[in-house]
This record gives C-alpha cells, sequence and structure tokens, in this order.
C-alpha cells in the first residue's frame, strides 16, 4: 500500500485552524501567527474556506520560529488533529471494516489530509512498515513538519483503534535529539534517528483489526464524498500537475522555464504567476520531480551515482550529491544504504 508525497496544493483551513490555535495557547499573538501569510483570520471560520499549501507552510514557519526550540513542539501539535478534524475523509475511515481497509482508504485520498508527507505501508513478515515520504519541505521546517505528521497519524490511530499503536521500532531522518522523553512517550519506544528513511514498525496483525463503527453503507458514500472533494480541488490544482507531469516526461534533460513557458505557448512571466497561484513555483516542481527520480533509482537499481548523476541531467555528480542533500537531508550514499538495511 502506498501513497506518493502529497501533491495537492489546496486543503481546507482546519489545519490553520488548528495550528493558529495552538500558537495563542503557547503565547503567540495573531498578527504574529498570520504574519505574510496572506490569511484573513475572519474568512477562515468559513468552515468551507481553503489555504494553499504555501500558506500553511508560512504559518507552521511562524509558529515554529515563535516557538523557538523546545523539545517535542512540533509532536504537541500533532496531537490536534484528531479524527474529527478531518471532515468526511475521518468519516470514511471511521466507517470501515478493518483497520487494513481504513488504512487502504486514507492513502487513495491522502490529498484530503493535512500531512507534508506521502505515506507507504510495506508488510514484511510478521510486521508492518509505515514509511512517512517527505515531499520538498523547507529546510528550516522538516523538523517540525515531520513531528506534527507523525504525531497527527499516531492521534488519527488512536481515534480509529481505540488505543495506542503497538510500535515495535522507529526510524527518522532527524538530528538526535538532546531530550528523547517526548519521542519515548509519544511511540512507546526508544527511536534510532539520524537515518536515511522516517519508518514506524508495528504488529501487521493490527491490519485485519475490525473496527466498532463498521459500516459498509457508510464508507462507501463517504468514500463517493472523498472522490468528489479530490476531483474538485485538482482541478483548481491542475496547472501545477501538468507541469510536474512534464517534467516527469523529461527526467534527463534539464528543462528550464523559458523553454517550458514556449511549449505552452506563454511566456515565462505567466508560467511563473500560475504556479505562484497555486502556491508552488518551478523551481519547487523540479525539485520534487528530480527528488523522487532520485529516490527511486537509488531504492531499485544498481546504478552508480554517476550513472544517476548523468540520467537525471547533471553533468558532475558532485552537483548530483549536493542536490540530493539539500532535497532529502542525506547523502545519497547513505539513502541507499538505509533504504537496502534489514528494518
Amino acid at each position: 500500500m502506498t501513497c506518493p508525497a502529497p501533491t495537492s496544493h489546496r486543503r481546507s483551513a482546519t489545519s490553520v485552524q488548528l495550528m493558529i490555535q495552538f500558537g495563542l495557547d503557547h503565547g503567540l499573538s495573531l498578527e504574529h501567527c498570520l504574519a505574510g501569510t496572506g490569511l484573513d483570520w475572519q474568512l477562515l471560520g468559513d468552515p468551507g474556506s481553503e489555504v494553499n499549501a504555501a500558506q500553511e507552510l508560512s504559518l507552521l514557519r511562524n509558529i515554529a520560529r515563535g516557538l523557538g526550540d523546545r523539545p517535542g513542539i512540533g509532536l504537541d501539535a500533532g496531537r490536534r488533529y484528531r479524527l474529527n478534524t478531518y471532515g468526511i475523509w475521518g468519516y470514511a475511515l471511521l466507517s470501515s471494516s478493518t483497520y487494513r481497509s481504513a488504512v487502504e482508504l486514507g492513502l487513495r485520498y491522502q490529498d484530503l489530509t493535512y500531512a507534508f508527507h506521502g505515506l507507504r505501508i510495506d508488510e514484511v513478515g510478521d510486521e508492518a512498515q509505515l514509511h512517512l515520504i517527505p515531499s520538498s519541505l523547507p529546510e528550516d521546517l522538516r523538523g517540525f513538519v515531520l513531528e506534527r505528521d507523525v504525531s497527527g497519524a499516531l492521534s488519527v490511530h488512536r481515534d480509529l483503534a481505540g488505543g495506542g499503536l503497538p510500535v515495535r521500532r522507529a526510524c527518522f531522518a532527524l538530528p538526535a535529539p538532546a531530550d528523547t522523553t517526548p519521542w519515548r512517550a509519544l511511540l512507546g519506544v526508544e527511536p534510532t534517528f539520524g537515518t536515511a528513511h522516517n519508518c514506524i514498525t508495528f504488529d501487521r496483525a493490527l491490519l485485519d483489526l475490525p473496527l466498532p463503527g463498521a459500516n459498509p453503507q457508510a464508507a462507501a458514500y463517504c468514500e463517493a464524498q472523498c472522490r468528489a472533494l479530490l476531483d474538485r480541488r485538482r482541478q483548481r490544482d491542475g496547472f501545477a500537475s501538468r507541469i510536474r507531469d512534464l517534467l516527469l516526461g523529461r527526467p534527463g534533460q534539464r528543462v528550464d522555464m523559458e523553454s517550458l513557458a514556449a511549449q505552452l505557448h506563454m511566456t515565462s512571466r505567466t508560467l511563473r504567476r500560475r504556479l505562484d497561484a497555486e502556491g508552488t513555483s518551478f523551481r519547487q516542481l523540479q525539485d520534487e520531480v528530480l527528488g523522487t527520480l532520485a529516490e527511486e533509482l537509488l531504492r531499485s537499481t544498481a546504478l552508480r551515482l554517476e550513472e544517476i548523476a548523468e540520467r537525471l541531467g547533471y553533468g558532475e555528480v558532485s552537483n548530483f550529491i549536493h542536490a540530493f542533500k539539500r532535497w532529502k537531508g542525506v547523502s545519497p550514499g547513505q539513502f541507499r544504504r538505509e533504504a537496502h538495511a534489514p528494518r
């Protein structure tokens, strides 16, 4: 079961509302939280309001900077994400017959959540592995957002299954914090830090757990609503997806914005403006595509780094290594070793 890193740039404003309240509860002002986001608190009160991903990231940056380097502050933020804060997506999970069917449905419609990490579930022997796959997040937000997304996922699990996730092991692509107490309290185990991947390993038997709120008719209705909502958002988000697809189709060519704009019969200024309206940029999409392709080549092939660099359009392997570290926070060699290491 797999889902790529979220690509939808429109999202419910509920997450922003939760994070603003989190900031206020920790002593930040409303003005500090909203500074530079382009968001209006009055408009956010509309239950149907939406924001783009870039606006939410700006808000999270304000909060993370305002609260400073407090141990586990992102984990605390993630606890605000109860299952009932996800709207129709949450109700769809609650109506599922088993934990497995809930997970599969959740992955299919993950773009309706507030996470900035994609998810993948691997089943190995008697274990299941939950991988959190980073998108092209700004470097200064990677730690806070990963903490929030991990804690939020476990909060959803508790509401869904009625108890904590039976974690066996956990590893994260973060520097080891000075105090790991908040992580141990959340996971029940001491995690490993400084790895190339984010992975939580738990008992596979959990996937076949029947859920108390199982209702096939309600589940089918909720999934139909999820599909319709996602379709509406993707229609508004379509231009960035089109650019991403064009970049994916030319992986070995270093496409510049001017040539791509010419292919679409528009100016580079128009292309830049349309991407900005969807909360992204040409550079961000290019990094996202190259990072995804690089991960796949490192994980699934035995190609040398020089060969991978050449396939991705880099003239020098050193430039590829530098770019990969900027995207993922680790070297391609470390990423490959971690990808092939037994878990």
